[in-house]
């Protein structure tokens, strides 16, 4: 599992116009799967997103958690996370898991995040032709990859 995440002093999720989800100060969360995925994965990422010291402390200095800060979060799937471009110019999404299989672990994957964080987050559709909007604070982006947790 492979997750892209921006600190954000809000963001939002639009489908076919329609705002779906938004947020004021917090994360938003984007993940792609692959087949090789589990639970594991799951609980690794989701423990590693509500304890990064990401957010700023009384000093300024990026040393509070999401869950210390109280900030929000929005989980939008994104299979092109998982882009090969290895050959040619054309993307490859073959690692990316199929739906069959991505669906279950983005759900599982929102529901422990929920947990862990002790409060709902809001998400994006899987699979739809979402538009993402965030003011990205900092900017902080980090990318965290499941399989190089070693």
């Amino acid at each position: 599992m492979k997750i892209v995440i921006q600190r954000v002093s809000e963001a939002s999720v639009s489908i076919e116009g329609n705002r779906v989800a938004e947020i004021g100060k917090g994360l938003l969360i984007l993940v792609g799967i692959v087949n090789e995925d589990t639970q594991e994965d799951i609980n690794w990422l989701c423990n590693k997103i509500i304890n990064l010291r990401i957010f700023p402390d009384e000093n300024g200095v990026m040393n509070t958690s999401l869950k210390a800060s109280k900030g929000d979060v929005i989980l939008v799937s994104q299979f092109t996370l998982h882009a090969s471009t290895k050959k040619g110019n054309r993307p490859s999404y073959i690692k990316a898991a199929k739906p069959d299989v991505a669906i279950p672990l983005y759900e599982k994957f929102k529901e422990r995040l929920q947990d862990v964080l002790e409060k709902p987050i809001q998400t994006g559709m899987f699979g739809a032709d979402m538009k993402v909007r965030l003011l990205n604070d900092g900017p902080v982006t980090i990318i965290i990859d499941s399989k190089n947790r070693d």
